[in-house]
């Protein structure tokens, strides 16, 4: 598995690259956000470990970059304790969030659920149904049959994503949560928002949907 590490602080980059390198990972760094959306093209990653704080392009403006054409997971570990730039960088389209200082083992569990949830892992590619087809590796919804463009904000999409890795499942409300907003968000006005959006973008008939369902008091459904 290859990992990008993108930091200005040289003494963080040189440290996370030897720890990870220790346990099998292939390590590529870049010390700016420029440096950062570049590797990010020439080394095709599995996985992209970003600080927010870098001279020129920050890494909300990478993970912006990067969201517009890739989606390989990406991790911010960040100094940054304000709530208000965990969300964003969420937003945007980062998978998860965690901020400095941490242990090594937290990081590296943080590494195997992310490369447990790559695009690889969650089943076909393009899935169609009611009246869409979904490309989940081109990150693009055509609708059906006029060929139209359907688009979804990042967190639509990890949402979507999250619902048809799992035909035909439950997948409950802690889990969704976990998966699209990070750890310890418990606010389920998110997904109730979310999904009203997405059934709003993908259902024939949004108030009486056939393929995005509610299961009442436990979580929801993607029904085929």
């Amino acid at each position: 598995m290859r990992i990008l590490l993108a930091d200005d602080d040289t003494q963080i980059l040189r440290a996370l690259r030897i720890t990870l390198s220790a346990y099998g990972y292939e390590v590529v760094t870049a010390e700016s956000g420029s440096a950062a959306i570049r590797k990010t093209v020439d080394t095709h990653p599995d996985l992209l470990v970003l600080d927010l704080g870098m001279p020129g392009l920050s890494g909300m403006d990478v993970i912006e970059a990067v969201r517009g054409w890739s989606a390989v997971p990406i991790l911010v570990v960040s100094g940054r304790m304000d709530p208000a730039d965990k969300v964003r960088a969420l937003d945007l389209g980062a998978d998860d969030y965690v901020t400095k200082p941490f242990s090594t083992e937290e990081l590296l569990a943080r590494i195997r659920a992310l490369s447990r949830r790559t695009p690889a892992a969650a089943g076909p590619s393009e899935i169609s149904f009611g009246s869409v087809r979904v490309d989940l590796a081109a990150r693009r919804i055509i609708r059906l049959p006029d060929g139209s463009d359907i688009r979804l904000t990042p967190t639509e999409w990890r949402l979507l994503a999250a619902l048809l890795a799992h035909p035909g499942m439950l997948v409950t409300r802690d889990t969704l949560l976990h998966d699209v907003w990070g750890p310890g968000t418990t606010d389920t006005g998110y997904l109730r928002l979310y999904i009203g959006q997405l059934r709003r973008k993908l259902e024939v008939d949004p108030g009486c949907p056939e393929h995005l369902l509610t299961e009442h008091g436990m979580g929801y459904r993607f029904v085929p």
